[in-house]
């Protein structure tokens, strides 16, 4: 299932990354505006203006952005944000990337930051896709991460998966050689899709013993639905493959 915490926020292309914007692109997700609370409104107000970044046509110099020069994991569909801001309280020798479409997500993502005294993550809150092609240099990232997104689990939807061909083509072009693209879903049919997209996908190579699935890292958070999820004994499926060229 698609957690509350793991919204994906970002659309996949139905052609190739050079086409002209005015196309239209398949969306993986649905902009469905929840009503802010006062506390994520408050966020926003008082800490997007630190943390928050905006949309722009050339790529960002992250070492300016964060005042200093470190390896960069970007998290495309955080959800609210929690276990997002759990990894960077837990890695302060990292630099963390946000992105996500939902502005309460985003609200609550600020408000969790502020609260765990976390100033190592920026957050976007826009379309994945055009963030990737405009704003992030290639061969910037070291790790990018997708974790439960929307699984479109009704077969006449499965062109709406945000992991496609042309999509992780897109990532490895943001990824340093040797970097790391993670994805995450408890939906099994959706694993399985992944699998057979990486698989054939040039220039990565699975990081799994088996060339199958890894066990979940301890640097991924259990969040509250996962845990709950494996308490009834839903599976989990974490891939991790290498960009090589």
């Amino acid at each position: 299932m698609t957690t509350p915490d793991n919204k994906t926020a970002t659309s996949a292309q139905d052609d190739t990354t050079e086409q002209p914007k005015y196309l239209r692109r398949i969306r993986s997700f649905v902009l469905r505006e929840g009503r802010l609370t006062k506390g994520q409104q408050r966020s926003l107000e008082l800490f997007w203006p630190t943390m928050g970044l905006e949309h722009q046509p050339q790529p960002y110099d992250f070492a300016q952005v964060f005042g200093r020069k470190a390896d960069l994991v970007l998290e495309i569909g955080f959800g609210m944000g929690k276990s997002f801001v759990a990894m960077a309280k837990a890695a302060p020798e990292l630099d963390f990337i946000g992105i996500e479409v939902h502005k309460p997500g985003v609200g609550a993502c600020l408000g969790e930051a502020e609260t765990e005294g976390v100033k190592n993550i920026r957050l976007f809150e826009h379309d994945a896709v055009e963030i990737l092609n405009d704003s992030i240099a290639d061969g910037s990232l070291t790790t990018i991460q997708l974790f439960f997104p929307d699984p479109w689990h009704k077969t006449r939807h499965h062109k709406r998966r945000i992991v496609q061909p042309d999509f992780v083509q897109v990532l490895r072009r943001k990824l340093k050689i040797g970097g790391v693209f993670h994805m995450a879903t408890d939906w099994e049919n959706y694993a399985e899709h992944m699998l057979e997209v990486m698989t054939a996908a040039e220039g990565y190579q699975n990081l799994a013993s088996d060339n199958l699935y890894v066990p979940r890292p301890d640097n991924r958070p259990l969040t509250k639905f996962e845990n709950r999820g494996v308490k009834l004994g839903h599976g989990v499926w974490d891939l991790m493959f290498k960009k090589t060229n």
